[in-house]
């Protein structure tokens, strides 16, 4: 078992091809397996070995746990697929005792050219297919009463005074007169609106400033659409 040389392209390649089917290196979790492959490979695999870079960054942001991540490091030849020898080197040329060095890399490192087009590409596609979705519009359909101050109010024209209330995110609706006693009509009147752009407040201060007409006001149904 094993990749062959981890720190060539070919060995890269196979990485790749293991992975194409598996989110890590054994298991269903990320353990010791993926911290021991992962220490053997130089850095970043090229952005078209998309499972083996997709892997590699994952198991990077678990560079705080890597010590506590299950399992028991073994040695690369007891990973990977069967029939693949495991040929990546380990001279002293390339070595460096642990605590100088660290093999995940740290939040400060600089990320490569092909990395950092690859991240704002992605990041381009997704703020792209964010702005072609269509924002969801919360709508309220509101059934208000309008109080008059007797019987003798014009309840026509006090109609009138709250349909010529318009603002954007603001439709009116059916209306009826309700009898309320002593000959009293009050005035229920229908609307719906958006609730980003008109709340009762808004609605209850322009109606209740027609006060030749309106004694108050009061929200009889509030209905989310």
């Amino acid at each position: 078992m094993g990749f062959g040389d981890l720190k060539t392209p070919a060995g890269l390649q196979v990485l790749n091809d293991y992975l194409a089917d598996k989110s890590y290196i054994e298991g269903y979790v990320p353990s010791q397996a993926d911290v021991a492959v992962f220490e053997a490979v130089s850095g970043p695999p090229p952005a078209d070995l998309c499972h083996a870079l997709r892997w590699y960054n994952h198991i990077k942001s678990y560079e705080k746990e890597k010590a506590s991540l299950p399992g028991v490091k073994k040695s690369l030849g007891k990973y990977g697929p069967a029939g693949v020898e495991d040929t990546t080197g380990s001279g002293a040329s390339e070595a460096k005792d642990d605590d100088d060095i660290d093999l995940f890399g740290s939040d400060d490192e600089e990320e490569s050219e092909e990395a950092k087009r690859l991240r704002e590409e992605r990041l381009a596609q997704y703020e792209s297919k964010k702005a072609k979705k269509p924002a969801v519009v919360a709508k309220s359909s509101i059934l208000l009463d309008v109080k008059p101050w007797d019987d003798e109010t014009d309840m026509a024209k006090l109609e009138e005074c709250v349909r010529s209330i318009q603002a954007d995110g603001l439709v009116w609706g059916s209306s009826k007169l309700v009898p309320v006693g002593y000959g009293i009509k009050k005035l229920q009147i229908q609307c719906v609106v958006e609730d980003d752009k008109v709340g009762t407040d808004m609605l209850e201060e322009q109606i209740t400033a027609f006060e030749d007409y309106v004694q108050s006001m009061d929200v009889a149904a509030f209905n989310k659409i």
